[in-house]
């Protein structure tokens, strides 16, 4: 994969859902079979994108409008694209990143109500049109999701809780904007249906040695 363009992953659903162990799980298997693999997330793939990052999450930010909000988290991915991700696609290497322009559709354009066109001219215009060449949609139970989020918080004494605290009405629309984007994205999408941590990993792993087949093959040629 050194002399092709790397593969581009990125992961989606609601805070809770289980992106981050699943990340953390596919990286080590992919990462076992011999592969160039790098895990990051949004916001804060970067230094600067870190600092943009403690502004979009932190509780104690207040007063934040839905616009500037969301001009935020196209600063933070214009500069993860431009430092982190197409580097490491020129040098090969498969991308895996927890969030993407899918996020900002699902948060912002519905959960803020901004609308799904802005965030993709935007995307259009700040990102390079680059889009991931699969995007892995957890999917997960409403209630256990928000639960498990806010207490991951709450258990960490992290600062990280501004969007965790939105009400119940605001993650409906979050999650009605990742059913329509996973209708509307047939082909780029995969949803993955709830289950224990280790069927949705097999779950995963299929779904991409399926869209990749260099993938699946390392895994032969390893056995």
């Amino acid at each position: 994969m050194r002399d092709e363009r790397g593969i581009f992953i990125t992961f989606e659903g609601l805070d809770g859902s289980g992106k981050s162990t699943q990340i953390a799980r596919l990286t080590e298997t992919l990462g076992a079979r011999g592969l160039d693999v790098m895990a990051t997330r949004e916001p804060g793939g970067t230094g600067i994108g870190q600092r943009i990052r403690s502004i979009l999450l932190d509780s104690e930010t207040a007063a934040l409008s839905p616009l500037a909000e969301l001009a935020l988290m196209f600063a933070d991915r214009a500069q993860h694209i431009d430092e982190v991700i197409e580097p490491a696609l020129r040098a090969g290497k498969i991308v895996i990143c927890d969030r993407y322009t899918d996020s900002t559709e699902a948060y912002q354009g519905f959960g803020r109500q901004l609308g799904s066109q802005l965030v993709l001219n935007l995307h259009r215009e700040l990102c390079h049109d680059l889009w991931p060449d699969l995007t892995l949609l957890l999917e997960s139970d409403f209630d256990s999701s928000l639960v498990r989020a806010r207490n991951r918080n709450q258990s960490s004494q992290s600062s990280e809780s501004r969007f965790e605290s939105e009400d119940a009405a605001f993650f409906r629309r979050v999650q009605q904007g990742f059913e329509q984007i996973a209708a509307r994205e047939l082909v780029r999408v995969t949803r993955i249906p709830s289950a224990a941590i280790q069927q949705v990993e097999a779950g995963v792993l299929r779904s991409i040695e399926k869209r990749f087949p260099q993938i699946a093959a390392r895994a032969t040629i390893l056995k």
